[in-house]
């Protein structure tokens, strides 16, 4: 029995090992994404870019579309329960990777959420789209705002998931720059991602969340990583310097938001004292506030739930989400 207890800790630290030192590409062709991936390309700048996205059809259609934007650490892969649960309802889901993010180009552009929200609607074009359901989470949810707040005819309900810039980042994380950013982003690693997903995302850390660790800092090992930290850093910076939390009153459309009780996401967290980590971030407070702002909005919030309820809390985020659909 020791033996074979001995060699499955062996195989175990082998794993773990091996998920610590897998080498992914900068625009993850060595992730298998849960649903086929199509290429929408894209001219910006003088560049020949690619948009990657899922597009899901239904077995038996209900003639309803969704469209999910993912967030800043994240691509189009962790949104696949979300997808299945929909799908089997009937809705056509399509699931882009926003330019700079998940499969699609690593462009060294200037990033803006107009600009990002204007491919997405150039996607929907292309797809013979007229009308989705919008579910942005975490920097989707900025996308998503600004989204509906530039083609309101596009947009048949509003859905964010635990929204970054409930609160405008320009008025207490002090200013860095994209070149600051990236010479931070070029420390990422194996650890650095964990610890930052473990003290970030999730009220208690799960082994089934250590695949979202695996792609995050698999690409820190890439030849090309310093292109993958330089797009980071503007896209940082986009956050930073574009906030939507002063317009969420001028939103026109059925808006549902869902939010962690304990999530408590700054943008800049780690510039802050922990005096000004306590004042900010905390959604239990901002949610009700955002709620308030926006025209008939309606509030879900999920306890002992942290920054990714379709994650951390799923059945109790689906239940919710398709009663609000």
């Amino acid at each position: 029995m020791r033996k074979i207890l001995m060699l499955l800790l062996l195989i175990s630290t082998i794993i773990a090992a091996n998920a610590q030192t897998d080498t992914l590409s900068i625009t993850l062709e060595n992730v298998k994404y849960p649903y086929p991936v199509n290429f929408m390309p894209i001219k910006v700048e003088g560049q020949d870019l690619r948009m990657a996205y899922m597009d899901v059809k239904p077995a038996a259609p209900n003639g309803k579309t969704i469209m999910l934007f993912h967030g800043k650490n994240f691509g189009g892969y962790y949104w696949a329960d979300v997808i299945r649960v929909l799908s089997s309802k009937g809705y056509r889901v399509i699931v882009p990777d926003q330019i700079g993010f998940g499969k699609s180009s690593k462009a060294i552009i200037h990033y803006s959420f107009h600009q990002l929200a204007r491919f997405n609607k150039n996607l929907l074009d292309s797809l013979g789209v007229q009308k989705v359901t919008l579910m942005g989470h975490s920097m989707g949810g900025m996308l998503a705002t600004r989204f509906t707040l530039m083609y309101p005819g596009r947009v048949e309900k509003l859905l964010l998931e635990d929204p970054i810039g409930l609160e405008d980042y320009r008025t207490f994380v002090p200013y860095a720059s994209a070149e600051d950013d990236y010479k931070t982003e070029l420390k990422t690693s194996y650890e650095s991602v964990k610890k930052y997903y473990q003290t970030s995302y999730f009220t208690t850390w799960k082994p089934e969340y250590d695949y979202l660790v695996a792609i995050g800092a698999g690409v820190s090992k890439s030849a090309d990583f310093p292109r993958y930290a330089k797009v980071a850093a503007l896209t940082f910076e986009m956050i930073y310097e574009q906030p939507v939390c002063y317009e969420f009153g001028l939103i026109k459309v059925p808006t549902v938001l869902f939010t962690g009780k304990e999530d408590k996401t700054i943008v800049g967290k780690a510039l802050l004292s922990d005096e000004e980590k306590a004042k900010h971030g905390q959604y239990k407070i901002l949610g009700p506030e955002t709620a308030r702002k926006i025209p008939g909005c309606k509030l879900i919030e999920f306890d002992n739930c942290g920054h990714i309820p379709h994650i951390e809390v799923k059945e109790g985020f689906f239940k919710a989400l398709m009663a609000n659909l």
